[in-house]
């Protein structure tokens, strides 16, 4: 699939690290350091603008190794980017740990997955079908 992009940062394109990653490293596009405390949040820019094809979407998720060593996380994760937009992606960046992180220009802080996707059609109905789960939710399939 191709898609428009246009690169208005100082680092290359996202790409993908090996022949089966679903993802794309995106890397921070900021003219100085950004401290991020202990519970804080913030967007990062990166310098990218993107013309997605109508049925698809730009899913924006934390790095494993950013969330598992560091803690921090994308605060909206998966974060959405529509067909429709054309303004600059950003991350909505948020430190759960107990220690200050810097973020630094070029670090790589989050992946970028390109997802097709459905419209919904919604048919109102007077009763669901029935299913052997049944309303049982939040842990009712065992542990």
């Amino acid at each position: 699939m191709k898609i428009q992009i246009i690169n208005k940062s100082k680092h290359e394109l996202p790409n993908y690290e090996t022949i089966a990653s679903a993802g794309m490293d995106l890397r921070a596009n900021i003219s100085k350091p950004i401290t991020l405390k202990p519970l804080e949040r913030t967007i990062v820019k990166t310098g990218l603008f993107i013309a997605l094809p109508v049925g698809t979407e730009a899913q924006v998720r934390p790095r494993s190794g950013l969330a598992a060593k560091k803690g921090i996380t994308v605060l909206n994760a998966p974060g959405t980017v529509d067909a429709d937009y054309r303004g600059e992606i950003g991350v909505i960046l948020a430190n759960i740990s107990n220690e200050d992180f810097v973020i630094n220009d070029g670090e790589r802080i989050a992946q970028l997955v390109i997802a097709k996707h459905e419209r919904a059609v919604w048919e109102e109905v007077e009763i669901l079908s029935e299913t052997e789960r049944g309303a049982g939710g939040f842990g009712s399939t065992g542990v």
